[in-house]
């Protein structure tokens, strides 16, 4: 095991990483940008470098000052957290072609997950199911047209290079799929760097649900069970929980062993997960996409089965085995987790600005893992969120009573919260009845 990792990101999950490194007695090395020098987590790692002014393309995103700093805090591996640099493999090769232990999947693993066309197709060659959809990528409307007459509307209009749903559109005929295809191709030049579009057939009343799968030191690839990710605004999630209480026992078994045969193919190390699209209607799912990294929404799955799912990317990084039985993993009660943004709850718009109260909530089965405390600023420079709140139960009902009482006992003073949001969710009859789909909160807000 080293003795030391840089944690190549930020916020809460920067202290994420950090709590466990410590626990395990492995130094821990933060990086921040100006604008993040007073938050939590620079005071708490055992070292703490600046790496540049607020803007992320200077800082967060400067893949040489972060090696830079790994070699001045002469720490021997990185951690990337999630987004940023985490699903880059060209970053990834250089911290191993610096010496230094990469706390992730191959570089290669990483750029053939990495783009959603190589990645269906991949997938549809293993055998896992995918929605019918364009084989190569779309830079030209007049082919995405073309194409969509041999797919069926509606489709899904996405950024063959990205993700998080940035661009994603949904159209429902050609005058639709124009103005789509406009705005993805614009947005994935822009955030991405890459012109491509995919083009899917849209599953209408979907269950957005994803498996957390594990690629151990030996080779071996086992899955973790799954997460219900369905609730979402602008196709980014909002709140988690698992188990899913829209999968069936068989449905449960299939797409598990489907995400551990897309592990297999392309040889994954360390944690993963494997997305899906389900359809409620038919019962039955396509592959979305991989997440070659840690997800926001790990904790559900550390509640649920106990592991801690950061100690075991350090453990498979160092190539040792899990610190659990891979063969008699056992999954209790019923985890939700609810993203706590900085963002008014209606139209979700970010309202940054400083902090003046902050009080988490406490009790059986709730944690917070939390970015900010009372006195710090919400900066527009990055994503606003500011905490999870998970909870756990002994079964669905327990942990909906835990998380209402919980949102009811988070204090957030000073930026706008979404945490009225998540009051109206939890009380909705949908939700609480887990009959719902991905279009939820569009008929939360419309009602």
């Amino acid at each position: 095991m080293f003795d030391s990792v840089l944690v190549a990101n930020r916020g809460e999950i920067a202290r994420r990483v950090i709590r466990t490194a410590r626990q395990m007695g492995i130094r821990a090395v933060a990086v921040y940008s100006e604008a993040d020098e007073d938050l939590p987590y620079v005071h708490e790692a055992d070292e703490a470098i600046g790496i540049g002014p607020a803007q992320p393309a200077r800082s967060y995103l400067d893949a040489a000052a972060i090696i830079a700093a790994a070699a001045k805090a002469r720490a021997a591996a990185v951690h990337p957290g999630y987004g940023f640099l985490a699903e880059n493999a060209g970053f990834a090769r250089q911290v191993i072609a610096a010496g230094l232990t990469w706390v992730g999947p191959d570089p290669a693993a990483i750029e053939q997950m990495g783009d959603k066309i190589r990645a269906r197709n991949l997938m549809e060659q293993a055998g896992v199911p995918v929605a019918p959809g364009s084989r190569e990528p779309l830079t030209d409307v007049t082919a995405a047209l073309a194409q969509a007459d041999l797919i069926g509307y509606p489709v899904m209009v996405k950024a063959a290079a990205g993700g998080g749903g940035i661009g994603m559109g949904v159209a429902a005929d050609q005058a639709d799929l124009q103005a789509a295809f406009a705005t993805a191709r614009s947005r994935a030049e822009r955030f991405f760097g890459s012109p491509e579009i995919l083009i899917e057939r849209c599953i209408e009343r979907a269950r957005h649900v994803e498996v957390q799968i594990l690629g151990l030191a030996d080779g071996r690839v086992i899955a973790l069970g799954e997460r219900d990710c369905s609730v979402q605004r602008r196709h980014q999630k909002v709140a988690e929980e698992t188990p899913s209480p829209g999968v069936s026992a068989e449905l449960r078994e299939r797409m598990l062993t489907a995400a551990v045969r897309a592990g297999e193919v392309v040889r994954y190390r360390g944690a993963g997960t494997v997305e899906c699209l389900v359809d409620t209607e038919a019962g039955s799912f396509v592959f979305l996409e991989m997440n070659t990294r840690l997800q926001v929404e790990h904790p559900v799955t550390e509640l649920v089965t106990g592991i801690d799912l950061v100690e075991q990317q350090f453990l498979i990084a160092a190539g040792e085995p899990p610190s659990f039985d891979p063969d008699a993993v056992s999954l209790s009660g019923h985890a939700l987790e609810l993203r706590i943004y900085a963002e008014d709850p209606v139209r979700f718009r970010p309202g940054p600005g400083r902090i003046t109260e902050w009080e988490e909530p406490s009790g059986p089965g709730v944690r917070v893992d939390a970015g900010y405390q009372a006195g710090n600023t919400v900066t527009p420079f990055y994503d606003p969120l500011l905490a999870k709140l998970c909870v756990h139960g002994a079964d669905r009902d327990q942990a909906l009573a835990r998380a209402r009482q919980a949102v009811a006992q988070f204090r957030v003073a000073g930026p706008k919260t979404n945490l009225l949001f998540h009051a109206e969710l939890l009380a909705s009859a949908e939700f609480a009845g887990g009959d719902y789909d991905t279009s939820l909160v569009s008929k939360l807000r419309s009602s």
